[in-house]
């Protein structure tokens, strides 16, 4: 007899606290203002997200010279360098900034070391609209360093006045192997007062790392630019999962992955909405992995308020009603 199918299902996964209070701030911004409400990049990386959003009448620019002077635009949760929030003030931009709370911490930390003379290592990728950001804070002391290997090839001024930052969406285990071969050149280096890896990225992956090695296949539902995500996939391999793929949602899934398994991993990443999950496990149960079971390894309770701005305006039509 056949070993019977199962879907171990990760817990926590799915929103953050960053990521419900970013779209929440846009679907209250377009309650309160009416659209178009103006979102710089996409608010959460997740492509189901910006859709909902886009048809509620959001419009998504790269840039804040594409919004009309004197709109109103949403800053992601990414982050802004303070260039775009010069360019939205000489712009007469209306601006309400989504920006994680944990990703201000970071750019705290940047603005706050760079101006006592340490030189900064971010450990981050590339281009990521939060690195941009952060490294705008002070891109004269800050050198971006992407991963073990390229951290043999930094170069900084003061060796003996150095820390190290991070993304907040990277994998642990890679982060600290960076910071490993950076101590390795730099043995005075210093590290961020805490952690800079964000709470959900870091239990959205130790849940992972508890069923990974149990299952034939691991699912990470989540888009190709969201950096946890990605990560995800990463660590179920390093864990032991026999296969693992991201996938935006269950369209994308391939009966060729599941032919020879009989216990299936699922989670997502932090801007996926729960409604793609629950599909998901219907296309699983639809083959059979009826049976789900549970994995919980840390429990969730943190809210962010939203941002201060929308609070007040919000308080105003209050008051006058």
């Amino acid at each position: 007899m056949p070993d019977a199918k199962k879907v171990l299902l990760a817990a926590p996964r799915g929103y953050c606290a960053g990521v419900d209070r970013a779209v929440v701030t846009v679907e209250k911004a377009l309650d309160l203002y009416g659209p178009p409400v103006y979102v710089r990049k996409q608010i959460v990386h997740n492509k189901y997200v910006v859709h909902k959003l886009e048809e509620r009448g959001a419009i998504f620019v790269d840039e804040v010279e594409e919004v009309p002077e004197g709109a109103t635009v949403v800053f992601s949760a990414h982050g802004v360098a303070p260039s775009v929030h010069e360019e939205s003030a000489e712009r007469n931009l209306k601006t309400i900034d989504a920006t994680c709370p944990l990703v201000t911490k970071v750019h705290a930390e940047a603005r706050r070391f760079a101006s006592e003379g340490y030189d900064i290592l971010l450990i981050g990728h590339e281009g990521h609209e939060e690195v941009e950001g952060t490294m705008g804070e002070a891109p004269e002391a800050i050198t971006l360093v992407q991963d073990p290997a390229s951290a043999l090839d930094v170069e900084i001024g003061n060796p003996d006045r150095v820390i190290w930052l991070s993304q907040t969406t990277l994998s642990v285990d890679e982060t600290m192997q960076t910071v490993d071969a950076l101590k390795e050149r730099f043995p005075n280096l210093i590290a961020p007062p805490s952690d800079d890896i964000c709470y959900a990225t870091q239990n959205r992956q130790g849940a992972v790392k508890e069923i990974a090695a149990k299952c034939d296949v691991l699912i990470v539902v989540g888009s190709g630019n969201s950096s946890n995500s990605v990560r995800l996939v990463e660590v179920a391999l390093d864990a032991g999962a026999g296969a693992s793929y991201r996938v935006d949602s269950f369209d994308e899934l391939e009966e060729a992955w599941f032919e020879n398994a009989n216990i299936v991993g699922l989670t997502s990443g932090a801007s996926v909405p729960e409604i793609l999950v629950d599909e998901v496990l219907q296309w699983l149960c639809d083959r059979d992995f009826c049976d789900v079971e549970t994995v919980t390894t840390a429990q969730e309770t943190l809210i962010f308020a939203l941002p201060p701005e929308l609070r007040r305006d919000i308080k105003a039509a209050n008051a006058a009603k």
